[in-house]
């Protein structure tokens, strides 16, 4: 037995070495790109065209963030990108709960279709929908609103959050639920009470990625909105000219673009923690 153990030992370090390996190759290949545009934004804009790029910083400089600022309207910009995508959040948090609790706890004519369809709307190519998109909100007096954008991104975001949803909800057991109406909570009450702290790290998973989603969406906010409505994804492509592409400091302006997710991230990991612990203790 002895013998069988001494080689197995070495069997389990070299597995765990190879894992590492490969976590770190994963690690590399996904923050290089990171590391190259904050790379590029630090250093100076002659730099950032050389032919032959240095791969470790050459220089560290702030006028490519001072150059970004002064394009157009950075502040208006990422002001109104923080609102649609807070707006799409908060509505698409409540109206998803609520269409993820009724397909998943209540029995009613046509809800495998419901079902089916949500999965079904998910398949449409987003750049198929520009044009029947674009004539409706026209017709509705949206078009070149923020009003108009939150809308289309509901729908785009609405389907994917009632179904990340509907599976954090049916794998709550029906029993808390009776249990807490059985003590005298309402329906209602059995739900705050009951199913929400269990539901938050779910919440929180699936705002993340609406947020996201409706933060770095670039093609419906360039088609549906003006340029003095434009967000901060569309405000990037001001670096682009007839003469060129600054690309310093656009890489400076994509950097404090991704400002608000990083501190978004940091806030949500103690939130989902949070969640998780308070779901298990009610559990």
């Amino acid at each position: 037995m002895s013998g069988t153990s001494t080689l197995a030992a070495p069997r389990r370090r070299r597995a765990r070495l190879g894992w590492d390996m490969l976590g770190l190759l994963v690690l590399v290949t996904a923050g290089f790109p990171l590391y190259w545009m904050l790379n590029t934004a630090f250093k100076p804009a002659k730099d950032a065209i050389d032919p032959d790029p240095s791969l470790l910083p050459t220089g560290l400089t702030l006028s490519n963030f001072r150059r970004a600022l002064d394009i157009a309207d950075f502040w208006g910009s990422v002001g109104r990108s923080l609102v649609v995508s807070l707006s799409v959040v908060a509505i698409g948090m409540v109206v998803g709960m609520l269409a993820a609790l009724a397909i998943s706890r209540f029995a009613f004519r046509g809800r495998k279709v419901v079902i089916v369809g949500i999965l079904a709307v998910q398949m449409v190519p987003l750049v198929a929908m520009i044009i029947p998109v674009f004539l409706l909100l026209n017709d509705l007096k949206q078009y070149d609103k923020l009003t108009g954008l939150i809308i289309t991104y509901l729908t785009f975001i609405l389907p994917f959050t009632v179904w990340m949803l509907r599976g954090f909800i049916v794998n709550i057991p029906r029993e808390l639920e009776e249990a807490a109406m059985v003590d005298g909570c309402s329906r209602t009450g059995a739900f705050v009470r009951v199913v929400f702290p269990l539901l938050a790290p779910g919440l929180v998973a699936t705002s993340v990625y609406g947020f996201i989603q409706a933060w770095n969406e670039y093609l419906y906010a360039l088609m549906l909105l003006s340029q003095e409505r434009q967000t901060a994804t569309v405000w990037l492509a001001n670096f682009t000219t007839k003469h060129g592409t600054e690309y310093a400091p656009m890489m400076a302006g994509a950097t404090m673009m991704a400002v608000p997710i990083v501190v978004l991230f940091l806030l949500v990991q103690r939130k989902m923690a949070a969640g998780l612990t308070a779901g298990a203790v009610k559990g």
